[in-house]
């Protein structure tokens, strides 16, 4: 499992995604996103504007007259891992701007690197372009300079990320992003379809909806209608859904939490409006350790859930990740999560251990658990989240399943499934029969071999 995407570097980013040669005179700005995909969709927002303001994008450092530092603060492995990605960029370049998560604590950044250009912070567009501007100034060229009519994309073109909200509501001990985002802030329902429809007219056959809660959508725009193709579309994350579905592109959900009225969106996902899947952050199942993260604490009412979306739709995938080693569990309470992975039989599942994160009420909580039982508890979490995996993927075995091919090379095709997002879950393979196949083909496949996490299958008919 990886914790963030991959890093889009200036020195490891595919020059095919930064495309266009600068002419001369243009200057040139490189770009390092970290975090989550939602920091990439505010990177890809910033070097759009960039490019409409008739800066060219580098794909390494020294082609690049500053270099944008994207970065993710959420834990203090990201913190370190942000304030090395400034170092390497002030070293290889040394005209850095940075901004997103990291970027609400200026004092942290500057203290390790005083000699960054400026610092601001999480989706403030118009002050990183003010930086950039003052860093290295604009020569727009409006006969030459042209945007695609989809923006810049740092993701391949068969898929985006379509990011719905900002900033989340929920207050849990373990987590910052509302001090770092805010509160929630849904986009108007017609601007996100309006998004989405000239993603998949531009080629784009996934769309990976996020926010911080998904589900949440349009709360506190209390759920208004917008007009949308000759009629009213809510500000709610059903109704959204099932526009999104009628535009002719696989549908994923991301950081749904458990309300109830996600019920609503199964049978969309039974009709195939919507791809069956949903990934669902739930981080325990024990009730006390989900009272001590100020989480809902029914686990038990979970189960019964999972067990009723299951019935609607028999071939979801629940995807979701979980917190080890919180201040306070037990060895009973770790168990209980045991039990309940057991029988709740997710089909993709992640795990941290618990760390504490500058600002996080859950520091101040006592009977923080030793690092060697944290590494205990997440060995064991993962050999059961292996097995279920492992158990889960040999009886797909002899099934026909629809796939999106990500990659190819000399030696296959690399594939997903509708169970499977892309970076975080597994793979289908394709070794025999992939000559003529391109990055975001459909085809069907034969599945003859299953790994831990990992299928392998031919296209039928080969």
């Amino acid at each position: 499992m990886s914790q963030n995407p991959p890093e889009l570097r200036p020195d490891l980013a595919p020059a095919a995604r930064l495309e266009g040669a600068a002419r001369p005179g243009q200057p040139t700005i490189g770009m390092v996103s970290l975090g989550c995909p939602k920091a990439l969709v505010d990177s890809e927002r910033i070097l759009t504007r960039l490019r409409a303001e008739g800066y060219a994008l580098s794909p390494d450092y020294a082609g690049a007259d500053a270099v944008i530092v994207n970065t993710c603060g959420f834990l203090d492995s990201a913190k370190a891992e942000s304030l090395e990605a400034i170092g390497e960029a002030l070293s290889e370049n040394g005209r850095v701007i940075v901004t997103g998560c990291l970027g609400a604590e200026p004092d942290y950044i500057t203290g390790a690197h005083p000699t960054v250009q400026a610092v601001t912070g999480p989706h403030q567009y118009e002050q990183v372009l003010d930086a950039v501007h003052a860093a290295v100034p604009p020569a727009p060229d409006p006969f030459v300079d042209l945007v695609p009519a989809s923006g810049v994309s740092l993701t391949p073109r068969h898929y985006s990320y379509l990011k719905i909200s900002e900033g989340c509501n929920h207050k849990c001990r373990f987590c910052v992003i509302p001090d770092m985002r805010g509160r929630l802030q849904s986009r108007p329902a017609h601007a996100v379809l309006r998004e989405a429809e000239k993603l998949v007219e531009g080629g784009v056959r996934e769309l990976l909806v996020i926010s911080q809660d998904t589900s949440a959508y349009g709360v506190d725009r209390k759920h208004d209608a917008q007009p949308w193709k000759g009629g009213d579309v809510r500000s709610h994350i059903t109704d959204l859904s099932r526009e999104l579905g009628r535009l002719g592109a696989w549908v994923r959900l991301h950081y749904v939490y458990p309300y109830p009225h996600v019920r609503e969106l199964i049978p969309l996902m039974a009709e195939g409006l919507v791809l069956p899947y949903l990934d669902i952050p739930f981080q325990h199942a024990h009730p006390d350790t989900l009272r001590r993260m100020a989480r809902p604490a029914a686990a038990a009412r979970t189960l019964d859930e999972i067990a009723r979306w299951r019935e609607i739709c028999p071939d979801i995938t629940l995807r979701s990740t979980f917190i080890v080693g919180y201040p306070g569990e037990t060895e009973d309470e770790f168990q209980t999560l045991l039990d309940w992975l057991e029988e709740a039989r997710l089909d993709r599942i992640g795990c941290f251990q618990y760390e504490n994160v500058a600002g996080a009420r859950s520091n101040a909580l006592p009977d923080h658990v030793p690092e060697a039982v944290k590494q205990e508890r997440w060995d064991r979490f993962m050999q059961t989240a292996q097995r279920i995996s492992e158990e889960k993927l040999a009886a797909r075995v002899g099934g026909r399943e629809q796939v999106i091919v990500d990659s190819v090379d000399d030696e296959g095709a690399v594939c997903r499934t509708k169970s499977d997002a892309p970076e975080i879950d597994g793979n289908l393979f394709i070794d025999e029969g992939f000559k003529g196949l391109s990055p975001g083909d459909m085809l069907t496949v034969e599945v003859d071999e299953a790994s831990d996490y990992d299928l392998w299958g031919r296209p039928v008919g080969s």
